[in-house]
């Protein structure tokens, strides 16, 4: 876990963001020992929200499964997409 003082993202910008896009990971900013803020690199932030967007995707489609929504085999799929191609 990278933890940095906000003095140090004021004054080291260029080596944060250089850690930052290296590790992939998020750097915590603190201010007067406490923490503050996440700073990241934008390409690690596309990356969380895309795995962020999957998981909700995943979580909706399992509780539509729970709530008794009707399921497809990967079978039942596939004849349903050759019977809408077949018929255009």
């Amino acid at each position: 876990m990278n933890i940095r003082p906000s003095t140090a993202l004021r004054n080291e910008y260029l080596q944060i963001s250089a850690l930052a896009k290296a590790s992939g990971e998020p750097i915590y900013i603190t201010n007067k020992g406490e923490a503050d803020g996440v700073f990241m690199s934008v390409e690690a932030f596309e990356q969380r929200e895309k795995m962020l967007a999957h998981r909700a995707s995943i979580l909706e489609a399992e509780l539509a499964r729970l709530s008794g929504s009707p399921t497809y085999s990967v079978e039942d799929v596939r004849a349903r997409l050759k019977e809408k191609y077949r018929n255009g």
